[in-house]
């Protein structure tokens, strides 16, 4: 779908991106000229066929064997699956010397390690061996009146003062003061109750008391079902006796019992997901961080969803995974998602979550189709596991106050749907929404989305509103996908991947247009991107090499969008790989570079220079090169 004069070589492309741009005048003019002459060519045939033609002799024989040219030939294999061998770049990697969060914090040098901290406590010392700043800017100065780092800053000439004191602008952090920025963060008193397992799930014992009791459950059902809103409820005042007739145990308390302590809650009193219609942002795995979700929320995302999250380490307090949860206060309908294989675990996250952190809904992850999780039982595995599916589902839906919704793809073998029939079992266990990828999980992203199978599918779960996913990468497709009678679509992570590649893809939507955004646009995203990632992961220097991995990795994804002013044919289909072509300016060619250290000179345009031992490898083999 290229013009002719767009295109090049890989060595061309290489090469212009090594001379800085420069001499790109002359080589437009060749260009054409190359063109001219082989439009003046009489009876020109395709490149392809006129090297076989070349090959072969005048009487049609390879000119030489053609078993020898075989062995010679080395296989080209495609590169797949993920680079799972990646170097992990840890703090101490680029900052041998790191100040005490005692000393940045201001806590008057007391440190609660004493001789034994094993980081720096003297500000000269630790300013001595500090890398250069940045920049002349710290967004967190400009943007809230102070910053929380200090002379660990990389931005640091910016607000500090005479004797490394650190400035504040008062008049502007008093607009922020006592405003929650981010919530969902896990607590160090919560932290400690989960690693000392001092956290009481109580709904969620209840309802596996009950699970145990029946045989795998099914006996059991009726017990622990939430009770029909048109049926009377009966026993309301005596709802302690009437749970010892069940029973179950009775739970001594504290205090008198209120209503809110013995009643269920019924399905008609949960809240409501009222999403119909509206842009869903798929959970994306290590790209969907709050960062980026705050990009694609500037561009029109209705519904936003948190990365996926495994139960079991959210159970252990791990920092790393509750940092997945935080929810920025711009994202007004958001979830999370969860994935595990056990109606224990499951039963036990959900409970804790709906107890600690705000959000609009709770997804289930039955859609991952990689070998860790699946093999774990969890995922795509959940679809061939009913009965454990069947108790998370009602387990799960029994302890949340906020709506449940199930991820699922069309089934786990490539030619056998399994989907039409799991589908109404899920709208009978309680879920809120489904939300259904068009395609299996050995199929995985390539080959494209089975939309007519999504449609009959949206047929069979109504009333529930069913949410389709796959191959959206322009408004016309997103029309398409409307028409066939699915509540929305989500706009997820299929390699290429639409919402990586254009999250301006929901401006497309709503204002039914082609987008042809220019290099420097695109380039101003990726400054927002760096100043919303300095915020989060903070801006010293492990926020910054923070900031500069995800930078790389949604990179490895960016590089695959076409500009608009390139196509001769509209839209640019989901699974077609650019060809090697020039842009109209040196930076549009930089971006559409599929090569690793071309991503990382973009990330020092924004970022600075990388340390001396940075090393990137992403995360998928197929995305890049060197």
């Amino acid at each position: 779908p290229f013009p002719r004069r767009f295109l090049t070589s890989k060595e061309q492309f290489h090469a212009y991106l090594r001379a800085g741009g420069e001499e790109e005048e002359e080589k437009e003019e060749k260009e054409e000229k190359e063109e001219e002459e082989q439009l003046s060519s009489a009876q020109s045939e395709p490149p392809a066929k006129r090297v076989k033609a070349e090959e072969l002799g005048q009487d049609g024989e390879s000119q030489g064997d053609a078993g020898e040219e075989e062995k010679e030939r080395p296989e080209k294999k495609r590169a797949r699956g993920q680079n799972k061998s990646r170097p992990c770049m840890k703090p101490n990697s680029y900052e041998q010397s790191r100040l005490c969060p005692s000393v940045t914090q201001g806590c008057g040098g007391q440190c609660h390690f004493g001789p034994r901290c094993r980081f720096l406590h003297d500000v000269s010392e630790y300013l001595a061996a500090k890398p250069a700043d940045l920049g002349q800017r710290c967004v967190l100065f400009d943007t809230f009146g102070r910053c929380p780092y200090g002379v660990t800053c990389r931005f640091g000439r910016a607000h500090l003062g005479d004797g490394h004191q650190n400035l504040t602008n008062a008049a502007l952090a008093q607009q922020w003061e006592g405003k929650l920025l981010v919530r969902n963060s896990l607590s160090k008193e919560l932290q400690q109750q989960l690693r000392k397992r001092k956290f009481s799930f109580q709904k969620a014992e209840e309802f596996l008391r009950g699970l145990h009791g029946g045989k795998g459950g099914k006996a059991s059902r009726g017990s622990t079902e939430v009770s029909n809103c048109t049926a009377p409820q009966e026993g309301l005042g005596d709802s302690a006796n009437s749970q010892g007739a069940e029973g179950a145990p009775s739970i001594p308390t504290l205090g008198p019992l209120t209503d809110e302590d013995v009643t269920k809650l019924r399905p008609c009193e949960k809240k409501k997901l009222e999403i119909q219609g509206k842009l869903y942002l798929a959970p994306l795995t290590t790209c969907g961080n709050l960062p980026f979700r705050r990009i694609c929320k500037r561009f029109g995302a209705d519904v936003t969803c948190g990365e996926m999250a495994v139960c079991t380490n959210l159970l252990q307090g791990q920092s790393s995974e509750w940092a997945l949860l935080k929810r920025h206060h711009t994202e007004d309908i958001f979830g999370v998602q969860l994935e595990g294989a056990f109606p224990d675990t499951m039963t036990k996250c959900a409970e804790l979550l709906n107890r600690t952190i705000d959000v609009d809904f709770v997804d289930i992850n039955v859609g991952c189709p990689i070998d860790l999780v699946y093999k774990k039982g969890g995922g795509c595995a959940l679809m061939t596991r009913s009965n454990k599916f069947e108790q998370i589902v009602r387990g799960m839906n029994s302890v949340l106050d906020v709506p449940l919704t199930v991820k699922i793809r069309t089934g786990v073998q490539e030619k056998v749907n399994v989907a039409h029939k799991i589908i109404p079992r899920i709208r009978e266990w309680g879920a809120s929404m489904v939300t259904l990828h068009g395609r299996s999980r050995e199929q995985r992203y390539t080959r494209s989305a089975d939309w007519e199978y999504i449609a009959e599918c949206a047929r069979i779960a109504s009333p529930m509103p069913l949410f389709g996913n796959g191959d959206i990468l322009s408004y016309e497709d997103a029309n398409q996908a409307m028409q066939m009678g699915v509540s929305g679509i989500m706009i997820a992570r299929q390699v290429p991947v639409g919402a990586l590649i254009k999250p301006w893809l929901f401006t497309e939507i709503k204002e039914q247009r082609h987008w042809d955004i220019s290099s420097s646009e695109r380039f101003d995203i990726l400054k927002d991107f760096t100043n919303y990632g300095l915020e989060h992961w903070g801006s010293d220097t492990q926020g910054v090499e923070k900031t500069r991995k995800f930078l790389l990795e949604w990179l490895s994804f960016l590089c695959r969008y076409i500009p608009v002013g390139l196509l001769e044919h509209l839209p640019q289909r989901i699974n077609e790989r650019p060809p090697y072509y020039l842009g109209r300016d040196y930076l549009e060619t930089l971006m559409a570079s599929q090569n690793v250290d071309d991503w990382i000179k973009i990330s020092e345009l924004l970022l600075g220079p990388v340390p001396p031992s940075f090393t990137f490898l992403p995360k998928h083999k197929a995305n890049s090169y060197r």
